[in-house]
């Protein structure tokens, strides 16, 4: 018995050791980059910064908060996560909710269709020719509408509203209750978790979302998100030059460089979703649960 004790530490600490590199390995990036979105620029430069901002600023900060460009690409991603967001909830959840239900006519063709695009789509180029044939290149609702409807979570929410007991459906229907008002007072109260899972992948999905700004809103600079915006700065940083001169005007003027701007966007970019995930981890770890378990 003492013998299987002593084994069972031994595993029990090299567990621990594991974790705690698995740990590192994930986590210092990201405090490094809050590292360095604290540190001076010019100083930065110099190496030797690992474990604490060693000259500490808010230089950076200022200069990307008071910078109107990269100020409305902020405000940009905000809109399209708010209203990308809420459209793909709504409408994703009236859909499922709509196959869920047994009398629907041609009901297994509609999921046929569902499941069909989930493995197969038209390529690129036809998605291009699409948007543009409904007007939707470079337009704000180049973002959002062609997101409203999510099949993997078309898919989960069936599974989620086949689950919510027909007796509650059918007794709101015998006082009177049409099908709309039904899925408002009757199915949307208790689907919390389904809709906070799916508000939560939506938003992380839109705010990180910067290969549409590329392709669909290239044209209209007034629709640059945050994610693109960083992400042309970063590969313009490293593939030309001519960046680094200004790299070195920016610092002569603000002792910041394009490189602790950059970091400063990312915290930046982080901290939405930091803030509002922790509100959402009840529902989210519940609606991860969906489907999962069978009786």
């Amino acid at each position: 018995m003492k013998k299987k004790i002593a084994e069972d530490r031994v595993v029990d600490i090299v567990v621990y050791i594991l974790l705690a590199l698995i740990g590192i390995i994930t986590l210092y990036p990201f405090y490094y980059t809050v590292i360095c979105s604290f540190n001076d620029g010019l100083d930065l430069m110099k190496g030797g910064v690992y474990l604490w901002p060693r000259k500490f600023t808010l230089a950076n900060f200022e200069l990307f908060l008071g910078d109107k460009e990269w100020q409305h690409a902020f405000m940009v991603s905000v809109a399209r996560t708010v209203v990308g967001a809420a459209l793909r909830t709504g409408f994703t959840s009236i859909f499922s909710y709509a196959l869920s239900r047994n009398n629907l006519m041609f009901r297994k063709g509609y999921r046929f269709l569902v499941v069909f695009t989930m493995y197969f789509s038209g390529g690129l180029i036809p998605f291009y020719v699409l948007l543009k044939s409904l007007g939707l290149l470079n337009t704000f609702w180049v973002y959002v509408i062609p997101g409203m409807v999510d099949a993997f979570f078309v898919m989960t929410g069936i599974n989620f509203f086949n689950g919510i007991p027909e007796s509650m459906i059918e007794a709101a229907k015998i006082d009177g209750a049409s099908e709309g008002k039904v899925f408002v007072k009757i199915v949307l109260p208790v689907s919390k978790p389904f809709l906070a899972t799916l508000a939560l992948f939506a938003a992380v999905g839109q705010w990180n979302s910067w290969l549409d700004s590329a392709y669909y809103a290239v044209k209209n600079p007034d629709l640059q998100t945050l994610a693109y915006k960083m992400m042309t700065t970063i590969n313009q940083t490293v593939a030309s030059s001519a960046n680094t001169a200004a790299a070195g005007q920016i610092s002569q003027a603000n002792t910041a460089t394009t490189f602790t701007v950059q970091a400063t966007a990312m915290v930046v970019s982080m901290l939405p979703i930091m803030c509002v995930y922790p509100f959402l981890q009840k529902y989210f770890v519940q609606g991860m649960m969906i489907g999962a378990v069978k009786e």
